[in-house]
C-alpha cells in the first residue's frame, strides 16, 4: 500500500459550500449545454417524462470519438468541473487544478464532459439542470415533491449514458470522480464494463456501508424534522431552511477532519472578548463558522432533492447484485483506487476491500491514500498533489 502525502491549499470554501480559489489551470470559458430525454424508464420501473440533465464539455472529441473522459460529480457539485462561466468568475470548477493542457486531465488530448446529476441540490444556482422532486411534473404542472419516483446511482448512469452515445461516443477512455462521482464512476465499470476502459475513484467506494448509510439518512432526517418541509409541500412557501442548514452542518463536518478544525480555528472564541463559558449564545470560532457557511449554502438548495440524493447514496452497491465481489466481478477497466487514509465519510476501509476482490478477480488495479488535514476533501483541496499519479495511469 502506498500513501500519498498531500500539501494544503489556502481553503475559501467548503465541498459542501462555496468552491476553494485556486490557480486558474484551464484558461478559458465554458458553457453549460442541455440534454433531454423525453421519457425515461428508472431502475424500479417507474416512468419519469420530460428528463433532463446539464453538461459541459472540455477539448475536443477526436475522429475516433475514443478520447472522452466522463467526470460524475460530487454530492454537493454540479457539472463544472473546470474552467468559469464568465471570465470575471470568482472560483473555478472544482477539479480546475488537474484540467487543462498537459495535466491529468488534459484537454489538448481528452475530451473531458462534466454532467449534472439527477436530483442535483443546486437548482437555484441558475446554471445546474436536473430533474428531481424540485422539477415540474408535466402531468400536473406543479412540482414532484416527494412524489418524484425513486431513483438510484444506476439511473444517474442510466441517463448519462443515453447522453454520451447522442454525442457518438461508444467507448469511454475513462470515468474519474470523486465522492458521489466516484460511486457513480464505479456504477460505470460495473454495469457498462465494454464502455469504460479505465476507471478512477477518488475518495469513493463501491459500496455505502450501514455507518454511510446511517449518515447520509440524517441528513435527510435533519430537513425532515423541519416543520416547514411539510412532508415535502413547501413550494411557494416559507421553505424548511433551518433543517437544510443543520443537514449542512453535518455534511461539512463529517466531509472534514479533526486536523483541520484544530488548524484552521484551535479553541479561539468567535468574538475577541466574547468568552463561550460566560453566556450560551458566546460561540466558538469553529461553531460560527460551521453555522455561518451551512446557512449560506441552504438558501441555494432544494430540501427534496437533497432527501432524494441522500436516498441514491445509501441504496448503491456498484452492480446491484447479492454480493459485492459478484458486483465488481464485471469490471473490465483498469482501475486507479484514491481514497484518503482519514476519511471520516466514505471509510477507506471499502476501498482496500475493492482492491483486494479486484486483485483477487485478476483485476489490473493500483491504489494508493491520500493523505493531509482535510479527510474527505482532500479530494478536492488537494488534488494536484495526485497528478503525477492520474496523468501516467490515464495516458498509459
Amino acid at each position: 500500500m502506498k500513501r500519498l502525502i498531500v500539501s494544503t491549499f489556502a481553503i475559501a470554501g467548503v465541498i459542501a459550500g462555496l468552491v476553494p480559489v485556486r490557480a486558474h489551470a484551464l484558461d478559458e470559458v465554458v458553457q453549460k449545454q442541455t440534454f433531454a430525454v423525453p421519457s425515461y424508464a428508472t431502475a424500479a420501473g417507474a416512468i419519469i417524462k420530460d428528463v433532463k440533465i446539464g453538461y459541459e464539455t472540455y477539448g475536443k472529441l477526436n475522429a475516433a470519438k475514443d478520447n472522452a473522459i466522463l467526470v460524475p460529480h460530487f454530492f454537493s457539485a454540479n457539472s463544472h468541473v473546470a474552467g468559469r462561466y464568465k471570465p470575471d468568475d470568482k472560483a473555478a470548477g472544482y477539479w480546475d487544478a488537474i484540467t487543462g493542457p498537459g495535466l491529468p486531465l488534459d484537454t489538448s488530448k481528452y475530451f473531458i464532459i462534466g454532467v449534472d446529476s439527477l436530483c442535483n441540490i443546486n437548482t437555484k444556482d441558475g446554471v445546474t439542470v436536473t430533474t428531481g422532486p424540485a422539477s415540474i411534473d408535466p402531468g400536473t404542472g406543479k412540482p414532484y415533491g416527494m412524489s418524484f419516483p425513486l431513483v438510484q446511482m444506476r439511473d444517474f448512469v442510466n441517463v448519462q449514458k443515453l447522453l454520451v452515445e447522442s454525442l457518438g461516443i461508444r467507448k469511454l477512455h475513462a470515468v474519474m470522480g470523486l465522492s458521489m462521482g466516484a460511486i457513480q464512476s464505479w456504477e460505470w465499470a460495473a454495469t457498462q464494463p465494454d464502455m469504460v476502459e479505465r476507471l478512477v475513484a477518488v475518495v469513493g467506494s463501491p459500496v455505502a456501508g450501514p455507518y454511510t448509510i446511517a449518515m447520509v439518512q440524517q441528513w435527510a432526517d435533519a430537513v425532515m424534522l423541519d416543520p416547514k418541509w411539510n412532508r415535502g409541500d413547501y413550494y411557494g412557501k416559507d421553505e424548511p431552511v433551518d433543517g437544510l442548514t443543520m443537514a449542512f452542518k453535518l455534511i461539512n463536518l463529517q466531509a472534514r477532519q479533526p486536523a483541520w478544525a484544530d488548524q484552521t480555528f484551535g479553541r479561539k472564541p468567535a468574538v475577541a472578548g466574547q468568552d463561550p463559558a460566560a453566556a450560551p449564545g458566546n460561540l466558538f470560532a469553529v461553531e460560527k463558522w460551521f453555522a455561518d457557511s451551512s446557512l449560506a449554502r441552504a438558501k441555494t438548495a432544494d430540501a427534496n432533492n437533497l432527501i432524494c440524493l441522500a436516498r441514491a447514496n445509501a441504496l448503491f452497491q456498484a452492480g446491484d447484485k447479492p454480493t459485492l465481489e459478484d458486483g465488481l466481478a464485471a469490471i473490465k477497466a483498469k482501475v486507479l483506487l484514491l481514497p484518503d487514509h482519514d476519511d471520516l465519510l466514505l471509510f477507506t476501509e471499502y476501498s482496500r476491500q475493492a482492491r483486494d476482490i479486484l486483485k483477487k478477480q485478476g483485476k489490473r488495479v493500483e491504489y494508493h491514500e491520500l493523505e493531509g488535514p482535510n479527510g474527505h476533501l482532500d479530494g478536492v483541496l488537494n488534488i494536484a498533489a495526485a497528478a503525477p499519479l492520474i496523468k501516467p495511469f490515464l495516458d498509459q
